[in-house]
């Protein structure tokens, strides 16, 4: 029988067992646990005729649809479990850690694997990631206008030993007008709160934590408000570079762009601000 574990005791084990997300892939893709594999029950579509017919005929009529739907996918579920777990040790979590991963854990048992399940599922998850912004840190901030090459001397302290959260790198954006060019789309906002969390949780908290100083919003990625708090209530380190050797760095790292490209970075901060800021 699958073993259940609340968050506090889950989350730890992702770091050395395979996770499976049995979740629809739309729910998959606005956001998920850092490391997860996708195995859905239900595909986007099927997930819609069983939320019908639960609505339309009650929960015997969904079950009754929902077996119709999954029983052809049973072994295919098995082999993918497999080579995902070949020590046959497993995580299983859904929304609410209610019937999908219940029945995907009992079919993992079933062939063979130790499978365990996450108590409340992502919904829990969630919960608990945006509650360990709030835990009390000892931040430093980072500051100097843009060009001070800030982020490269957080780098440096972390090869140092120094811990450091790279917003930036897991936002695909440097901060910055020109913050988008040469980086990977942008996770959704909900993807980009869980993948700051994965970082958070592996910090030592007896440690100062090191951060660039940042505006709220990152393209379309928005700092969580316990952590924004933090950053801003925190001692400020402020870097002082000369404006012509700030010039020099932002042109060795945006020159290779195109200027279209450049361009229509300062056509969105002129619809932004107003013309009267932009010439």
């Amino acid at each position: 029988m699958a073993v259940q574990l609340p968050i506090e005791k889950f989350l730890p084990l992702t770091d050395s067992l395979p996770l499976v997300d049995v979740r629809s892939p739309a729910e998959f893709a606005q956001g998920h646990i850092p490391g997860a594999v996708n195995i859905p029950l239900f595909n986007n579509d099927e997930r819609a005729i069983v939320g019908i017919g639960y609505k339309n005929g009650g929960k015997e009529h969904a079950v009754q649809l929902g077996l119709e739907i999954v029983g052809p996918k049973l072994a295919g579920f098995v082999k993918q479990a497999k080579r995902l777990a070949p020590q046959k040790e497993i995580l299983v979590h859904c929304w609410r850690g209610g019937m999908r991963s219940g029945s995907m854990a009992w079919l993992f048992e079933t062939a063979g694997l130790k499978a365990t399940t996450l108590e409340g599922g992502y919904k829990a998850y969630r919960r608990f990631i945006r509650q360990q912004f709030s835990r009390p840190v000892k931040m430093r901030v980072l500051g100097g206008f843009t060009g001070s090459g800030k982020t490269d001397i957080l780098k440096i302290l972390g090869k140092q030993g120094e811990q450091f959260l790279d917003i930036e790198a897991i936002a695909h954006h440097k901060g910055s007008v020109f913050g988008p060019l040469g980086q990977k789309p942008q996770p959704t906002n909900e993807q980009f709160e869980n993948n700051l969390a994965d970082a958070w949780r592996k910090f030592d908290f007896s440690k100062p934590v090191w951060v660039e100083d940042e505006s709220r919003q990152l393209g379309k990625c928005v700092l969580p408000d316990p952590l924004f708090l933090q950053i801003r209530n925190a001692p400020l380190i402020k870097i002082l570079v000369p404006k012509p050797e700030r010039e020099k760095r932002l042109v060795k790292e945006y020159g290779p762009f195109k200027k279209e490209e450049l361009a229509a970075q300062l056509i969105k901060i002129r619809e932004r601000l107003g013309g009267q800021y932009l010439k």
